[in-house]
C-alpha cells in the first residue's frame, strides 16, 4: 500500500519537467560558455584583457539585473512568465553572436540581453522550491537531482560545443543553443506550474528589506564569491592555457569541462543525502578542501593524464558547492526563495567580475600559470570564511 501510495510522488510529471527544463536550459548555457573565449579571441579577434573585461561587464549587468528582478519575483507577478520572458532574451542573445562580430555590439547590446537571459536559472531554482515546499516534497534531495541535471547537461556541452565551433563554425553553435532555448520555452509554458506567494512572518519581512543586516549571510556572500572566481578563473582560461602554454590539443577543453561535470553528478547527489543528516557546513568545506587540492594540482602536474585525473576534486569541489551552497542562502533566509538564489547566483556573478579582471591581466602580463597560483591562495581564503558561517538545520 505504502508503495503504491508513493509511486505517484516518483512519477510527479511537474517534478520531471523541472528535471527536463533546468537540463535543457544548463545544455544551452554550456553550449556557449566554454567557447566564449575562443570566439572572441578569434572570431572578434580581440587581445586577452579585453576577454577578461567582456566577462566582467556581462557579470556586472547580470549582478544589476539580477538584484532588480529578485525583489519583485518574490511579491509580485508569475515567477514563470518571467522565466520565460527570459528565455526569449536567450534566444536574440544566441541568435546575436551568431551572426554579429563587432565587439562593442556584443559587449552592449549582447551583453544586456544576456543580462535578462541570467536570470532564467535561478528563477528555476526558486519556482522549485515554493513547489517542493507547497507540495512537501523533500527540498534537498528535489533540489540535488535538479543541479544534477545541470552537471549532466555540463557533459554534454561542452564537447558537444568545441565539436560544433571546430567543426561547423561559431553559427551553427550560437543556432543550436537558440534553438535548445526554443524548446525550453515550450515545456515551461506547457508544463511548469504557476506556485501562489506564501505568507511571511513579520520576522521574515524585516529580512526582506536588507539581508545584509545577517552578518552570516554577509560571510556566506564573501565565500561564496571568492569560491566562484577561483573557479571562473579557472573556465576562462583553461582553454587558452591548454592549447598555447600546455601545447595540448584544444579539444582536449571540452573533454575536461565534460569530465568533470560527469563526476559532479554521483557527489551532488550523495552530498544532498548527507546534508539532510549532517547539514550544510560540513559538505560546504569539504568541497573547499578538494578545491584547494584541485589548484595546488593545476601548479603541479601539467599532463593530459594528471588534468583528467585532478577532474575529481574539481567535481567535488563545484558540485557541492553548486548545490549545498544554494540552500544554505534559503536556509539563511528563509521565506525568501527568490532573493536568497538569486544572492548566490549574484555571487557567481561578483566571481566572474573578479575573475575577469584579474585573469585578463595575470595572463597577459605574468603567464598562464600565474592565474592558477592565484586561484590555489584565494581557495584557501574561502575555505576560512566559510568555516566561521553557522549551519542551519
Amino acid at each position: 500500500m505504502k508503495s503504491l501510495l508513493t509511486r505517484p510522488r516518483r512519477l510527479n510529471p511537474v517534478y520531471l519537467s523541472f528535471m527536463a527544463v533546468s537540463f535543457m536550459v544548463g545544455v544551452a548555457g554550456a553550449l556557449q560558455a566554454p567557447t566564449l573565449s575562443l570566439f572572441l579571441t578569434r572570431e572578434v579577434q580581440v587581445r586577452p584583457f579585453w576577454v577578461g573585461l567582456f566577462f566582467t561587464v556581462n557579470a556586472v549587468a547580470g549582478i544589476i539585473i539580477s538584484l532588480l528582478v529578485a525583489k519583485r519575483s518574490d511579491t509580485q507577478g508569475d515567477r514563470r512568465n518571467l522565466i520565460l520572458f527570459c528565455c526569449l532574451m536567450a534566444v536574440l542573445n544566441a541568435l546575436l553572436f551568431a551572426f554579429n562580430r563587432h565587439y562593442l555590439t556584443l559587449v552592449s547590446l549582447g551583453v544586456l540581453l544576456s543580462a535578462l537571459s541570467s536570470v532564467a536559472m535561478p528563477q528555476i531554482f526558486a519556482l522549485a522550491r515554493e513547489y517542493a515546499d507547497q507540495s512537501a516534497r523533500e527540498v534537498v534531495m528535489f533540489s540535488s537531482v535538479m543541479r544534477a541535471q545541470l552537471s549532466l547537461a555540463w557533459v554534454i556541452g561542452p564537447p558537444l560545443s568545441f565539436a560544433l565551433a571546430l567543426n561547423y563554425g561559431f553559427v551553427t553553435l550560437f543556432c543550436v543553443a537558440a534553438a535548445i532555448f526554443l524548446l525550453s520555452m515550450l515545456l515551461i509554458w506547457r508544463s511548469l506550474p504557476s506556485v501562489p506567494r506564501v505568507l511571511v512572518t513579520p520576522e521574515q519581512e524585516l529580512l526582506r528589506i536588507s539581508p545584509w543586516k545577517d552578518g552570516q549571510v554577509r560571510l556566506l556572500f564573501i565565500a561564496s564569491v571568492v569560491m566562484w572566481a577561483c573557479n571562473t578563473m579557472y573556465i576562462i582560461d583553461m582553454p587558452l592555457y591548454i592549447s598555447t602554454t600546455l601545447g595540448l590539443p584544444e579539444k582536449l577543453a571540452g573533454l575536461l569541462m565534460g569530465t568533470a561535470a560527469g563526476l559532479e553528478i554521483p557527489i551532488m547527489l550523495l552530498a544532498g543525502h548527507y546534508a539532510k543528516r549532517y547539514g550544510k557546513r560540513l559538505p560546504m568545506l569539504l568541497a573547499l578542501v578538494a578545491g584547494v587540492l584541485f589548484y595546488l594540482g593545476l601548479v603541479l602536474f601539467h599532463s593530459r593524464t594528471a588534468l583528467m585525473v585532478l577532474q575529481l576534486f574539481n567535481a567535488a569541489f563545484i558540485g557541492i558547492i553548486a548545490g549545498i551552497g544554494m540552500l544554505w542562502f534559503q536556509d539563511l533566509m528563509p521565506g525568501r526563495a527568490g532573493a536568497a538564489t538569486t544572492l548566490f547566483t549574484t555571487s557567481i556573478s561578483t566571481g566572474l567580475i573578479v575573475a575577469g579582471l584579474i585573469q585578463g591581466v595575470l595572463s597577459e602580463r605574468f603567464g598562464h600559470e600565474s592565474v592558477y597560483w592565484l586561484a590555489l591562495a584565494m581557495s584557501l581564503v574561502a575555505l576560512g570564511l566559510a568555516s566561521r558561517v553557522r549551519d542551519v538545520r
